[in-house]
């Protein structure tokens, strides 16, 4: 299942691929896939790793599940390919960076921009069965993508992880804060954000301003 993922993140991983859970959920996404519609496409399922490699990994944004809808997900959390609607959590995201940053709305709600210019958009679990929200939860991608921020926080530095609701600031017990820096606020969806949780954190100039603080280039939201 691994066979195409960058070069940077098998490395990193090497370990993992070879522990019993990961063996056992390679045997359960195979078979999810043979015998079911699933999301994304299989060739997409470490998209979000191989627009962003390890070491130029420089924002990470982590998000629950993948879209089940059809053609929505690919592969990066909260974004969806071009051309399709944009979902309800994308468009607070984007009018947070339109408020926030004064950027124009963008037609496209592909992430892949992101991506390659070192923003790790990772799901918890990185696989869904279409119409079936959190299917594929508790297969063992969890202990994988909670491996993969372990070894962000233990082999690089200076690293801003934009952690946003509940379920992704519970990821901070991995991060060393020492080394790296936590934006934390509510989760974009329309229940969170209605409630004043989201709208107004100014995470994506705050990010840009971390990340021109320390020399490095800020990300073109």
């Amino acid at each position: 299942m691994n066979s195409d993922l960058d070069s940077s993140w098998k490395k990193q991983l090497s370990q993992e691929f070879e522990k019993p859970y990961f063996q056992g959920l390679t045997k359960f996404v195979i078979h999810e896939y043979e015998t079911h519609a699933c999301y994304p496409q299989y060739t997409d399922i470490f998209s979000a790793f191989n627009h962003c490699k390890f070491e130029e990994t420089k924002v990470v944004i982590i998000g629950q599940d993948p879209y089940h809808g059809p053609d929505q997900a690919n592969g990066l959390c909260f974004s969806v390919k071009d051309g399709i609607k944009h979902p309800p959590s994308l468009i607070n995201i984007f009018k947070e960076i339109e408020s926030d940053l004064n950027i124009p709305y963008p037609e496209s709600g592909n992430l892949e921009r992101w991506a390659e210019q070192g923003v790790l958009l990772l799901n918890a679990t990185l696989t869904v069965r279409a119409h079936e929200a959190g299917s594929h939860q508790k297969h063992g991608w969890e202990v994988f993508t909670d491996a993969v921020i372990s070894k962000l926080s233990e082999n690089s530095e200076n690293i801003v992880f934009m952690l946003w609701g509940g379920f992704a600031k519970k990821k901070a017990k991995l991060i060393d804060a020492k080394k790296h820096i936590l934006l934390t606020s509510g989760h974009p969806s329309p229940l969170s954000a209605n409630r004043g949780y989201w709208f107004g954190n100014q995470h994506f100039s705050s990010c840009n301003k971390i990340l021109d603080d320390l020399g490095n280039k800020s990300i073109a939201w």
